[in-house]
C-alpha cells in the first residue's frame, strides 16, 4: 500500500473509467473524492445518497463530487440509477486508486471509507476516515470548503 496521502500533500492525479465506460482523468482541480466499501451496502448506500443531497451546495461552490469503488462500471450504472446519483461514479477493479490516495483497509478486510477534500491548487485539505459515520463524510466535506471560499 502506498503511503497515504494528508492534508497540505498535493493530490494525485489519475485516470479511470466512469459508470459509462468512459475515460476520466483528474488533474487537481477542486473536488471531494470519497472512497466507499461497496455499492447498494447500507452504510455505503446512505454516504452515497448524502452526496447526493449535498451535490447542489457542492455544485454551487465549483466543487466536483467523486466517488470511488472497486465495483464494476455497470454496478455503479445500477447504483447510480437506483438512487439518483448526479455525480461521478468511478471503477477501481484493480484498487489502483485506492493505493494511489493511500486509502488502507478496515479491520485489514474491508475497502475503507475516506473522503478528500483537494482545493482549486490540487492540494488536499481534509483527509476523513470514519467506517460508519456515513453523514459525518458530507458534513466536514463542506465545513472545511466553506473555510477556504
Amino acid at each position: 500500500m502506498a503511503k497515504t496521502v494528508k492534508v497540505g500533500d498535493k493530490a494525485p492525479h489519475f485516470t479511470s473509467k466512469d459508470k459509462d465506460g468512459n475515460d476520466f482523468e483528474y488533474k487537481g482541480e477542486m473536488a471531494v473524492i470519497f472512497f466507499y466499501p461497496k455499492d447498494e451496502t447500507a452504510v455505503c448506500t446512505k454516504e452515497a445518497c448524502a452526496f447526493r443531497d449535498s451535490y447542489q451546495d457542492f455544485s454551487d461552490k465549483g466543487v466536483k463530487v467523486i466517488g470511488i469503488s472497486g465495483d464494476s462500471e455497470e454496478s455503479h450504472q445500477k447504483f447510480s440509477a437506483h438512487h439518483n446519483l448526479p455525480y461521478t461514479l468511478l471503477s477501481d477493479t484493480d484498487s489502483s486508486l485506492r493505493k494511489a490516495f493511500g486509502v488502507p483497509k478496515a479491520m485489514g478486510l474491508l475497502p475503507g471509507r475516506v473522503t478528500f477534500v483537494i482545493d482549486k491548487e490540487g492540494i488536499i485539505r481534509l483527509v476523513f476516515s470514519a467506517m460508519l459515520e456515513s453523514n459525518k463524510h458530507v458534513k466536514k466535506a463542506l465545513d472545511v470548503i466553506a473555510e477556504f471560499e
